[in-house]
């Protein structure tokens, strides 16, 4: 009989992260463990992650209600196809995750392969190199340090300094790098106002923006709709998809037609939700691509791992494991813009940490 367990750990930035949301310097993730009873030594991981203002499933009492569906699952045999019955993933998206990683690690000998796929045996994955919100020197000093690193496609959160000290910096950016060197994307989290959005997007189409995200807060659909349809920089929608039930997912694709969709598995669902977005997405020629959610790297690698599923022809959002100055110890590495699966490398799972 499988047996589930979880620990607490506190993962502590390495500086203050800020978006228009606000600044976090630290965040707690809970991490769930599942093994046979018969043979207790083969462990599946996975990872409970909630974003405050952001997840739906962030409640006062999250430890409790984890720990009730811990007592529960160990109540019953439980299997990966069982999940549905016990986790309602509309409600409980990251609790969703955690378990069906655990499982599915469990399934493959608890090596923390999720899938058996090319980037479990080494292949990389480019990703963005991120920008995170602060003064001017700050942000440039990122900048800088993405380019020096090997980064060719840049990320950067706007939407809580001046708008126009944020043109600026994009300013510098396309002063010594072309669209043809560095790709760049923005991330708004929802910070602009409808009535002021269009003509900041405007403005912000000088500096050849390969994409930005969710420019305006969500659940706004006929708004979101029309600055998709009239907007000279692709939109890419990323919290619209959250709190989304399934049966309502082709309807808004349907209505707003973004550019661009991006998947967040702790935060709608897990990857077989992931999965169906994709689905639906491909069938109307939406491209996509994964980010994580701050994620310690248990749950970063689960989604780097379900990325390598698919078709690799865009960088994805996996560089946040080196958030973080006590994450796991872990075969993840982040090299010249791309991150693989080092297995030279070992896992450090404590909860002693």
């Amino acid at each position: 009989m499988l047996k589930f367990q979880y620990f607490k750990k506190e993962l502590l930035f390495n500086f203050p992260a800020k978006t228009s949301r606000g600044s976090i310097s630290k965040k707690d993730c809970y991490i769930v463990s599942v093994f046979d009873a018969e043979n207790p030594v083969v462990i599946g991981y996975g990872e409970c992650n909630t974003l405050k203002g952001l997840s739906i499933d962030h409640f006062e009492d999250y430890e409790l209600r984890l720990k009730a569906l811990i007592e529960t699952l160990n109540e019953h045999k439980v299997t990966l196809e069982d999940l549905p019955e016990f986790i309602d993933k509309d409600l409980y998206p990251s609790f969703y995750f955690a378990i069906e990683t655990a499982l599915l690690d469990l399934n493959n000998g608890g090596f923390k392969k999720i899938y058996d796929n090319a980037f479990y045996k080494g292949e990389s994955i480019p990703i963005n190199g991120l920008v995170w919100m602060g003064d001017k020197s700050f942000m440039k000093e990122q900048i800088d340090q993405k380019l020096n690193k090997g980064f060719d496609c840049i990320k950067m959160k706007i939407g809580a300094l001046d708008f126009d000290q944020e043109l600026s910096l994009l300013k510098y950016i396309r002063s010594q790098y072309s669209s043809n060197d560095i790709t760049l994307r923005v991330d708004a989290n929802g910070a602009f106002p409808v009535e002021e959005a269009l003509e900041k997007l405007n403005r912000l189409s000088e500096f050849e923006i390969h994409s930005i995200e969710q420019p305006i807060w969500p659940k706004q659909l006929e708004e979101m709709s029309l600055l998709c349809d009239a907007t000279p920089i692709p939109i890419a929608l990323d919290e619209e998809l959250i709190g989304v039930e399934e049966h309502l997912q082709e309807e808004l694709l349907d209505i707003v037609k973004p550019q661009y969709i991006i998947l967040k598995p702790a935060l709608i669902g897990g990857l077989e939700a992931s999965s169906k977005w994709i689905k639906i997405a491909e069938e109307r020629n939406i491209p996509w691509w994964m980010t994580s959610a701050l994620e310690s790297n248990i749950g970063l690698n689960a989604i780097a791992q379900f990325t390598a599923n698919y078709k690799i022809d865009k960088p994805h959002g996996l560089g946040t494991g080196q958030l973080y100055h006590n994450n796991f110890a872990s075969p993840l590495e982040v090299n010249n813009g791309e991150i693989f699966y080092n297995k030279a490398l070992e896992w450090d799972i404590n909860n002693d940490l």
